[in-house]
């Protein structure tokens, strides 16, 4: 074989598995075929040594090299548009991790429900014996505002002034005040005729004062706790209205599901981003396969500056 047709062909099938590595990384059907086509093109130079090697490398210059350098370009502009993609999902995680180190288990949070409830039977039944006795002694349980403490900002709603303002609302008449707290009579009451048996059920918070909601076990009848004055009233789901109380998750939870959902969505982003070639530049390929599919297009290859020249010129725009 001729040493300038060996060497043509040898850049020619480098040329060619440069264009089988894009036509892989972009999965586009034109490239593909683009890729084919070259393929058979220089296989019919390499079995027909009467053809002029020269017009296999004439082809090369005209319309694989601009093929390659154009999907070159667009592989790194996709690259750099993913690698924001990227960035942003190596925030969100890094948020993340810092929300799941800080964030309170709500298993324990659970826990630590069932624990106030018991300290709270235990001190209002405390309170009954210290009214029944016109007794001094203080009746609430030792760290009866522990839960609170712990897990009011991640696992109490949020309630307005007002709201917070309507709740804790109550007549002198209606209530037993002694030092130590003040109890709406009727609860009391019912209290003693149920022996002390409720549970927690949610807190809520406004500012920096919270409110625990409890509710009996053996009756759908709420009361609430109000530790700032420790105030026991008796509550109605109707004076919670307008109280999102929808969600169970913590405050933290809840952005660190949000975040995760988002990058999910942005995951699918730069998996499309990453293979994007723009709707333009697809049509002016399958022009190009159009022209190298031509069975008479290497008579007339010396024509075709003008193609060429177009898709070169691509190299040069802002639509990728």
């Amino acid at each position: 074989m001729d040493e300038h047709v060996a060497s043509v062909l040898g850049e020619s099938k480098k040329i060619i598995s440069r264009l089988q590595l894009l036509s892989v990384f972009f999965q586009e059907e034109v490239v593909y075929k683009i890729y084919l086509r070259s393929q058979v093109i220089h296989q019919l130079f390499e079995n027909n040594s009467e053809l002029p090697i020269d017009k296999l490398e004439l082809f090369h210059m005209q319309f694989t090299a601009s093929v390659i350098d154009l999907l070159k370009k667009i592989k790194k502009n996709n690259e750099k548009n993913v690698t924001l993609i990227y960035d942003e999902i190596a925030l969100n995680r890094e948020v993340i991790a810092q929300l799941n180190s800080t964030a309170l288990n709500e298993a324990n949070f659970m826990e630590g429900k069932k624990s106030q409830s018991l300290k709270i039977n235990i001190s209002l039944r405390n309170l009954y014996e210290v009214l029944s006795d016109h007794s001094v002694d203080f009746p609430f349980v030792k760290n009866v505002t522990r839960l609170s403490a712990r897990y009011a900002k991640d696992f109490y709603y949020t309630i307005t002034e007002e709201q917070l303002g309507r709740l804790i609302e109550y007549k002198e008449a209606e209530v037993y005040e002694i030092s130590y707290a003040v109890i709406e009579r009727k609860l009391m009451g019912m209290l003693c005729k149920h022996d002390f048996k409720t549970e927690f059920v949610y807190g809520l918070k406004s500012g920096m004062l919270i409110i625990e909601i409890y509710r009996f076990l053996s009756l759908d009848q709420y009361f609430l706790f109000f530790p700032s004055r420790n105030l026991f009233l008796f509550c109605t789901l109707d004076d919670l209205a307008g109280i999102d109380l929808n969600s169970n998750l913590s405050e933290k939870s809840r952005i660190i599901q949000e975040l995760s959902y988002n990058n999910d969505k942005l995951e699918s982003k730069a998996a499309t981003a990453k293979t994007f070639i723009p709707a333009e530049i697809i049509n002016l390929l399958d022009e190009n396969y159009n022209k190298i599919s031509d069975l008479n297009f290497l008579n007339e290859l010396n024509n075709f500056d003008v193609q060429a020249n177009i898709l070169k010129a691509m190299l040069n725009t802002d639509m990728m």
